[in-house]
């Protein structure tokens, strides 16, 4: 009889039905089928991150190539191409590119501080990373004083982040791993220093290093160095500059650069952060009022620069540092000032673009000041203890200014002094500035996130 017969559980009855579904489920949950899609997400895409470096970075080149193009033609053409392209690119990152703004940085941080998928993949999704590539090279191609850096390690960690959702990698852990990787392989892949990828992803993009992924973690991040190695050669960003700084007199230098370097990055973050109140907070009401008023005049400013400094304030700035370090500047005393000027509108500015370059280029002008001042201190030499010192003094990360400046300029004799100038740097602008600028704009921007973040992960 009916009755006789037990009710068989729903998913008993599910498992009679197709008795297929049940066993392909459980294959791909092996244990050892999730480890291989792992390790596949780590390794394909650190070398994708690479491949998407290196032509981020030839494109980068060409659009500041053709600017200065434009610029050579007649010294008149940033008075309409820099507010215009300002503008616009404000407008363009008014709706659902907002998250393409700035450095990048910052977006990382907060995906990996962030328990929403929602929020995760509205920073870290690919439109934005496209969306982020091409605003960026915009804002190179009107003039803009701002790096490819920052943009890379977003460009990187959204491409990991979402080649292992296509994977189906969801772990709090992986996730993290992936994002960590990302962003440490662009570094890696940008600048062709992999051992500051390395040391990035531990003292900036992690606070809590994960023990259990970091072989994977490091490995990512080398893969990514080891594209640009390999498709480029054994290069230095800067050249073989192989400097070396003499004990006594020239010592000097280490000290006098650390507190500059200290004092102008704490300035730089002072003005650039926006101020809710003080002196500097009419910067962020007119900027939330008004953007693109605001990003117009910002052009404006950066044409006048300009104007001042012989066309030299625009781009990364790579030329005008490779000079410096050279022995041969092609830029004044006075360059300092612009540059630095430069880049703080550039950034308040509102448009994407990076700091680190910029930030070089801005250490490295310290040189033409302090070299005639110190015995036996070379240009060269004081330049890269001038570009370390000040990006240690703007992004209180230490080691990875040491590491990335003895990287870019194959210079390893330079390590101890170099080591010690970001340290005193890092130690000084840390008296001014309690938080570092990339977890002040993070914290900012979790600040507008607070209504999401009770999604569900």
């Amino acid at each position: 009889m009916s009755d006789s017969t037990p009710p068989q559980s729903t998913s008993e009855s599910i498992a009679q039905a197709s008795p297929q579904q049940a066993p392909k489920r459980s294959w791909l949950r092996h244990p050892l089928l999730r480890r291989w899609r792992r390790t596949l997400a780590f390794w394909v895409g650190a070398l994708l991150v690479g491949l998407v470096a290196l032509v981020f970075a030839h494109l980068a080149d060409l659009a500041s190539a053709t600017f200065r193009g434009v610029v050579a033609h007649s010294q008149w053409w940033p008075w309409l191409v820099c507010p215009l392209g300002f503008a616009g690119l404000v407008w363009l990152t008014q709706g659902a590119l907002k998250n393409t703004r700035g450095s990048g940085i910052p977006q990382v941080i907060v995906a990996l501080e962030q328990r929403s998928s929602r929020t995760r993949n509205a920073l870290l999704s690919l439109p934005i990373a496209v969306g982020k590539l091409f605003l960026t090279l915009l804002a190179l191609l009107v003039g803009a004083s701002a790096g490819r850096e920052g943009p890379t390690v977003h460009i990187g960690a959204a491409l990991m982040y979402s080649l292992g959702r296509r994977l189906g990698l969801y772990g709090k852990r992986t996730v993290s791993g992936l994002i960590i990787a990302g962003g440490a392989a662009g570094i890696a892949a940008a600048f062709n220093t992999p051992l500051g990828g390395v040391v990035f992803a531990i003292e900036e993009m992690s606070r809590s290093f994960e023990q259990r992924f970091s072989g994977l973690v490091l490995t990512a991040v080398l893969l990514g160095g080891m594209v640009t190695l390999g498709l480029m050669g054994s290069y230095s960003y800067f050249g073989r500059l192989s400097e070396s700084m003499p004990l006594g007199p020239a010592w000097i230098a280490v000290v006098a650069c650390g507190v500059l370097g200290g004092l102008l990055g704490a300035l730089y973050c002072r003005l650039v952060l926006p101020a809710q109140q003080g002196p500097l907070s009419f910067i962020s009401r007119w900027r939330g009022r008004w953007p693109l008023r605001f990003a117009f005049v910002c052009g404006l400013l950066l044409a006048l620069l300009g104007l001042l400094s012989g066309q030299h304030v625009f781009g990364t700035g790579y030329a005008e540092t490779r000079s410096i370090l050279d022995g041969q500047p092609v830029v004044g005393h006075d360059f300092l000032l612009w540059k630095f000027t430069a880049n703080v509108v550039s950034f308040i500015a509102g448009i994407p673009g990076g700091l680190f370059s910029p930030s070089l280029t801005v250490g490295a002008s310290l040189a033409p000041w302090l070299t005639p001042l110190i015995p036996g201190a070379s240009l060269s030499a004081v330049g890269l203890l001038g570009m370390s010192a000040y990006l240690a003094g703007v992004t209180r990360t230490p080691l990875t200014a040491t590491v990335i400046t003895v990287e870019m300029s194959h210079s390893p004799d330079m390590l101890i002094p170099i080591l010690a100038a970001t340290l005193l740097a890092s130690g000084i602008s840390g008296r001014f500035t309690p938080l570092p600028i990339y977890h002040a704009l993070a914290r900012q921007m979790q600040e507008t996130l607070a209504p999401t973040k009770g999604s569900a992960s």
